[in-house]
């Protein structure tokens, strides 16, 4: 089939090189020409694990490729795809379509036949109805159908996650667009992946739900790790203890500093929005986001109580700042508010992350930014690992200690154990142990 996929970002350029992969005739789509002219370099935009192998087999065998002109890619497709930014609004947080209509109506005036509209973006409940609305309004004799096809992809493991997912939702009650939609997936659909077909605002609401599940169950045993350090139980345990249970499960069970990236906390205050306007509040996932943002700020307290309760003139090493391992991502990041609070309070911060200090550097312009985990050490009074990269999981730590004015490490990740630091120079620190 051929495919247009308006935007070429991270849900994007992904999806349109593994439907690439699958066999499609796959355009991406971009208004920025300087990313569209990295693509045809073979430079990737974005850091994702195997992306770059995956679009250069593609391209080379001719089934990929990128340009600027909208109308000429939407010409003749079977479906187009509509995956660009719904960042949060400013001044009230709810997501702005913005690039959704703006694109919708290039689209309405470029399609030249039947052809099956489909929204990749994460978007609001009733979205899919205003991009069908104005798809009658600019092009009333073609005959089009809207879809909503969320994604749900994971940072780091998206190529993955995309060719095994645990489901494929899509929402439409046009048979043809059923049928469309089949023909696409017909890879994913005969190696068993469920495919979901539910109605359009079911399928835009089952991504803002899955979400906002997720960061609740981060949220949770966040709460619960503060209570394991008040009363003396390790959380990584009670964590185990309750995963095991297959009504719960043990993924998104691991304590840290908090959630970020791009999903979760955009996703979060689009659907309270959308509860509010709706005037059906979901008063778990107000406490979720609220619990999230002070957490975040609690950490960078957690780093000045390790330097004694007084920060000023002392330095601070942080060993990763993307908000998770295996990406570039530093939307939301816990870094961010971790960073501010440890300057707020006088001290310097040396940092270094494998994929995200390009980016770091125009959000962080007073953090000393490093070539490694020992370069930021050097001569600072605790070391932090904020980012779980594998790189920080087995440092020779008695080379960090000599490097350190002070040997005290901050561990927000619970990568190492006690026992194993307990054999080392350091004061450690950890989270709900």
């Amino acid at each position: 089939m051929r495919i247009t996929m308006i935007g070429s970002g991270y849900v994007g350029l992904v999806s349109g090189a593994c439907f690439s992969d699958f066999g499609h005739d796959v355009i991406c789509v971009d208004k920025d020409a300087a990313k569209i002219d990295a693509l045809d370099a073979g430079n990737m935009p974005i850091y994702e694990p195997g992306l770059d192998q995956l679009v250069a087999a593609n391209v080379a065998a001719g089934r990929l490729s990128f340009t600027t002109d909208l109308a000429q890619a939407v010409a003749g497709a079977d479906a187009i795809f509509i995956a660009v930014g719904t960042p949060s609004r400013r001044g009230d947080g709810h997501a702005d379509l913005t690039y959704v209509f703006d694109a919708t109506r290039e689209i309405g005036a470029a399609i030249t036949g039947p052809a099956v509209v489909v929204t990749k973006s994460t978007v609001p409940v009733g979205t899919g109805d205003r991009v069908e609305a104005i798809l009658r309004e600019v092009c009333p004799d073609k005959q089009v159908a809207v879809v909503s096809n969320p994604e749900f992809l994971r940072e780091g493991a998206a190529i993955g996650d995309f060719k095994r997912p645990d489901r494929i939702v899509v929402g439409t009650e046009d048979e043809r667009a059923r049928q469309v939609m089949r023909d696409i997936y017909r890879p994913l659909y005969l190696n068993e992946s469920p495919l979901l077909f539910t109605g359009r605002r079911t399928a835009e609401l089952t991504k803002y739900a899955a979400n906002a599940f997720l960061a609740t169950k981060i949220t949770f045993i966040n709460e619960i790790a503060d209570l394991c350090e008040a009363v003396g139980a390790d959380v990584q345990d009670v964590a185990r203890g309750i995963g095991l249970d297959k009504r719960i499960g043990g993924k998104f069970l691991h304590a840290g500093p908090g959630y970020g990236g791009s999903c979760f906390p955009k996703d979060t205050l689009a659907l309270l929005k959308t509860a509010e306007d709706a005037e059906s509040p979901v008063r778990i996932v107000e406490a979720v986001v609220k619990v999230n943002d002070s957490r975040k700020r609690a950490m960078g307290r957690k780093v000045i109580h390790a330097l004694g309760g007084d920060a000023r003139g002392k330095t601070v090493a942080l060993f990763g700042l993307t908000f998770k391992p295996n990406t570039d991502d530093m939307r939301d990041a816990p870094s961010l508010a971790i960073v501010q609070a440890l300057e707020d309070a006088g001290a310097r911060v040396r940092a270094f992350d494998p994929e995200g200090m390009e980016i770091a550097r125009d959000l962080m312009p007073g953090v000393t930014f490093c070539t490694d985990a020992y370069d930021a050490a050097t001569d600072a009074d605790v070391a932090v690992i904020v980012t779980e990269w594998n790189v920080f999981r087995a440092l020779d730590l008695d080379r960090l200690a000599d490097v350190m004015a002070a040997p005290v490490l901050v561990d927000l990740r619970n990568v190492y154990s006690p026992a194993e630091i307990a054999r080392t120079p350091f004061t450690y620190h950890s989270i709900g142990r």
